[in-house]
């Protein structure tokens, strides 16, 4: 889709190539010079800069795409091991330095998950180095073997010189090599193998290879060994455990060639050995790395939801399970008060929180990202209620902890509760579930709430129609409508208001107030507003007409730093005159300091601003309102006798700090009336359907 610009007709300009270049340019150094204190390089370090550079940009590149081009960056890492970056740090260091630039980079700040996409493409990039290496050694391992079977076939023409080469590349070897005769009894032993196997030649020579081995690999391998010496294996190549002196086992690589004669008999067997204990470990490290959080050690979303599945199907089916989906209320002010460090204490705080709410349950607990836990208890008969739970939660989570020795940080968190969901829902569907549950709570101000399938179906619904906004703008089936505002005591029109309207072609008109609700779930909050303004004043212009325009802004547009350079540029590309615009601002959001900046810098130019949904004249002492519009919920209630007495001294606290009095959703002659006689100055409604200039109405 292509939206109209949010700014008017300037386009936003791109980040400084040059300054990424610069930043690439100084990582490729940094990490350049830390490889080089681990493993020597053969080459000259401008060379390797240049490496590192490009590899440095892919890895940028792989965190912004979406998803995370997890390839591209298992490509990087093998191309650490061709430039033989090997040394025993080299990829920790390198993980250290990547890791810390992709979080600081500012091109990435915007990315949706930015840590969980930097530990996958990190995780990515260790896989690639360790595939890389693995191969390295293969084919280390396959020249050498190639090497011996060389020696042993040249032996009857060059016995002397072969022997000595063939001495050599035994005993000075990296990797194990026992030669051995057929039925597996050690002739010889390098002092490699017998390194690795903390036993001396000797005793290794002593021993059948098969005694070497893990008993519970003995039988495969002996199988193997079988088939290699009756010709039906060419080569050998297997992981099997190896037994040291110690009883320890370890993983190794076979890689075993038959010896034959120069008739073609199997004479003896060649095996050669490298420990592969640390790659090993490597791999089930990257392996609980991709599926489980970094910071609190707890299952990610990917490991959550592929258990989802098989937790759902092995539940009792008379209890079921109960899902509880965690969002920590307001952690953002924490990361920004106390810092990001004190925050991932925090956090880790929270997970060893939750573990001990459920230790005595058969729950699993998991990280879903950000500040998002997630729970998944698997009900027995002694598993408590729903809400006794639920206030286990809370009171654990209320429980100060002194994150750093002395300021006790305690937080709380909106729960939504999926309780006993049918066996048959995905994964998908039991999140999702339990995601519109946690923000129905969160909209309503409460707690914690409990999964509600006619509810769950009204929000899939709105946020159905919300996810569709943006098309339905670009098609046109959102348009900008108008409405009179009138005087309460004329009857004349003295202004119009720009609203909202969405044509739908299923549902049929969803007017301005459901217009800016599901543009604010979305994000399009401050685009269609501002094309709803640029719109009506071009219109208004268009048709000559000498009333005002109120534009109701929403709290997004009026706390947008470049609202005021916005109105200006309308201004001069309509020609329609300061005094003419009317902007209406959010009573609720008059707070906020950007909010307060543009209102008084808009009075400054002389574009006459309005408090709308107003309630408490004290804010007409802050802000030099020129009309003020009451809240709808006064409205509503007028007549009540606790409202009407303070309404009537609202609209004489308004009139005396200079401000007109408003009212909308006047919709008999019976209310203008009332309105009339209370005082107000301009009154909107059904009632007045008449619009000059030949402007659409609402």
């Amino acid at each position: 889709m292509t939206a109209p610009q949010p700014r008017g007709d300037a386009p936003r300009k791109k980040p400084s190539a040059d300054r990424a270049a610069r930043r690439l340019g100084a990582l490729a150094r940094k990490w350049g010079y830390l490889i080089s204190t681990t493993a020597y390089l053969p080459y000259p370090p401008e060379e390797i800069e240049r490496e590192l550079a490009g590899l440095a940009g892919r890895l940028f590149e792989a965190v912004a795409s979406d998803p995370p081009d997890l390839e591209a960056a298992a490509s990087a890492g093998g191309r650490l091991v061709e430039l033989r970056c090997v040394g025993t740090d080299s990829l920790r260091r390198s993980l250290e330095v990547l890791g810390k630039a992709l979080l600081r980079e500012p091109e990435l700040h915007g990315v949706d998950r930015l840590a969980e996409r930097v530990v996958l493409v990190l995780g990515a990039v260790s896989s690639g180095y360790g595939e890389m290496l693995r191969e390295d050694i293969q084919k280390r391992q396959e020249g050498l073997s190639r090497a011996l079977l060389k020696v042993e076939q040249e032996t009857r023409q060059r016995q002397v010189i072969t022997r000595a080469q063939f001495e050599e590349v035994f005993a000075g070897s990296a990797s194990g090599v026992a030669l051995t005769e057929l039925d597996g009894r050690v002739l010889r032993a390098n002092a490699a193998l017998a390194k690795t196997l903390n036993r001396t030649p000797a005793e290794i020579a002593a021993m059948t290879l098969f005694d070497l081995v893990h008993p519970d690999d003995v039988e495969q391998l002996r199988e193997s060994y079988r088939e290699l010496v009756a010709g039906r294996l060419h080569r050998l190549r297997a992981g099997r455990r190896l037994v040291g002196k110690d009883g320890e086992p370890m993983w190794a690589t076979f890689a075993a060639s038959v010896i034959r004669d120069a008739v073609g008999v199997p004479r003896q067997l060649l095996t050669i050995v490298d420990d592969d204990t640390e790659v090993s470990l490597l791999q089930r490290r990257l392996s609980h790395q991709a599926l489980h959080d970094v910071l609190t050690g707890l299952p990610n979303r990917q490991f959550f939801s592929t258990r989802l599945e098989t937790l759902l199907r092995d539940a009792d089916p008379a209890r079921g399970v109960t899902l509880f989906h965690l969002d920590l209320d307001g952690f953002s002010k924490i990361n920004g008060g106390l810092g990001q460090e004190l925050g991932d204490r925090v956090l880790r705080g929270v997970a060893a929180k939750l573990k001990t709410v459920f230790d005595a349950e058969k729950a699993l607990v998991a990280r879903l990202g950000g500040d998002e836990f997630a729970v998944l208890v698997q009900n027995t008969a002694d598993t408590p209620g729903v809400l006794t739970l639920v206030r286990r939660i809370t009171h654990e989570l209320a429980e100060a902890e002194y994150v750093d020795g002395q300021r006790g940080v305690a937080v709380s968190a909106a729960i939504g509760v999926v309780h006993r969901p049918p066996r048959d829902s995905t994964p998908a569907e039991l999140l999702q579930a339990s995601d519109l549950t946690l923000r129905r709570a969160q909209r309503t101000g409460n707690q914690w709430g409990l999964f509600d399938r006619e509810l769950d179906r009204r929000d899939r619904h709105d946020f159905g129609l919300a996810a569709s906004m943006a098309g339905a703008w670009e098609t046109g089936e959102i348009e900008a409508r108008y409405r009179a505002l009138v005087s309460a005591t004329s009857g004349a029109v003295e202004g119009v208001e720009a609203r909202l309207r969405w044509n739908h072609p299923a549902e049929g008109v969803l007017p301005h107030e459901t217009c800016v609700r599901l543009a604010a779930e979305t994000g399009l909050a401050l685009p269609l507003g501002t094309w709803l303004l640029r719109t009506a004043a071009e219109r208004l212009a268009a048709a000559g007409l000498g009333v005002p325009l109120v534009v109701e802004l929403t709290a997004q547009q009026a706390a947008d730093p470049e609202l005021v350079g916005e109105i200006r540029r309308v201004l001069d590309d309509t020609g329609l005159p300061p005094d003419r615009l009317r902007p209406g601002f959010p009573a609720a959001a008059l707070d906020a300091g950007d909010v307060a900046d543009n209102f008084k810098v808009l009075d400054e130019i002389g574009v006459p601003a309005e408090i709308h949904g107003f309630g408490d004249a004290a804010s007409l002492t802050e802000f030099p309102a020129h009309a003020v519009r009451i809240a709808a919920n006064l409205v509503a209630k007028r007549e009540h006798p606790l409202v009407t007495g303070p309404l009537a001294a609202l609209i004489d606290a308004a009139h005396a700090a200079g401000a007109s009095v408003s009212v909308a959703g006047i919709a008999t002659s019976d209310e203008a009336a009332w309105w009339q006689d209370r005082g107000a100055d301009l009154l909107s409604g059904p009632v007045f359907p008449e619009l000059p200039g030949g402007l659409p109405g609402c």
